[in-house]
């Protein structure tokens, strides 16, 4: 799966629309008290992957991520955002884990 860079990153009034809807994912009754999914900390938010939909919970570090902006617009063409299963990026788990390993690793280099 090859990614192609896009000439135009997601603005940052999408990137928000992004965070405020998928901050309001979670299951029934498991909120906080900022009305917030009580198992997502602070700072992540859940994405859904593959074909069983699979639940992980990312750094909102990397929707500055070119390559995740990549797979946020492919998210977008075939799920749009305004669906009732929350962000769901049309990856393979195996390719999802290994890309976003790649940007945590790169952006953890990048700090120290």
């Amino acid at each position: 799966m090859a990614f192609t860079r896009s000439n135009k990153l997601l603005q940052p009034t999408v990137m928000k629309q992004i965070i405020k809807r998928c901050s309001s994912l979670g299951k029934k009754n498991e909120y906080d008290i900022h009305n917030l999914p009580a198992d997502v900390p602070k700072g992540h938010f859940p994405v859904y992957v593959g074909k069983n939909r699979v639940r992980y919970v990312v750094p909102i570090s990397l929707l500055s991520n070119p390559e995740f902006q990549c797979l946020l617009q492919r998210a977008e063409e075939e799920f749009g955002f305004e669906h009732e299963m929350g962000l769901t990026i049309p990856c393979e788990e195996d390719v999802f884990r290994s890309v976003t390993s790649v940007m945590l690793r790169r952006s953890r280099s990048m700090i120290f």
